[in-house]
């Protein structure tokens, strides 16, 4: 583990990139989105890369740039897509990268989160029920691999960005 590095992990709408930013503002550490790399890196958006390419070419990205962030010495805090950890694989990495946090809410929270944000594929076209149903599937799929990974998980329901912030900051010893 690298001492400093923060890696977030979560389910869509469970707040990583709204900490994440808090945290860059807090520390002054560089914060990097996987998903807005690949994009870069790829120059096409995450949708088209599952239309064209797949889910599995997808992941293969997100893991080489893991690797890339090794090989470079990054330093800094990691929002990771939240698909990030169902790999073996991208959890290992992470865990080398360093403390690794499950930002985790409820179904319902994140339901209500998303509810009018049209950005989310996953979740387009669906009522408020079909989305908290989508959601509640996707996190007892991804239950064991988010606990699986984190060093620490952080309950985000009802908690303020600012408390959760905190949390993560003492327990990484920063």
């Amino acid at each position: 583990m690298t001492v400093g590095n923060i890696i977030l992990t979560g389910y869509m709408g469970s707040g990583k990139s709204t900490v994440s930013r808090e945290l860059e503002n807090l520390t002054g550490l560089r914060m990097l989105d996987t998903d807005a790399r690949i994009e870069q890196d790829a120059g096409k958006s995450i949708t088209r890369i599952f239309a064209e390419e797949g889910e599995d070419a997808f992941r293969d990205m997100e893991t080489e740039l893991l690797n890339e962030l090794l090989r470079s010495g990054f330093k800094g805090i990691l929002s990771t897509g939240g698909g990030m950890p169902v790999r073996r694989d991208n959890r290992i990495l992470m865990s080398r990268l360093g403390t690794v946090f499950y930002l985790k809410a409820s179904p319902e929270t994140i339901c209500n989160r998303l509810m009018n944000d049209t950005t989310r594929p996953l979740l387009a076209g669906e009522t408020k029920e079909g989305k908290l149903e989508k959601i509640k599937n996707m996190l007892e799929m991804r239950k064991e691999a988010y606990e699986s990974g984190a060093d620490h998980i952080i309950i985000t329901d009802g908690v303020c960005v600012k408390d959760i912030a905190s949390e993560i900051l003492k327990a990484a010893n920063i």
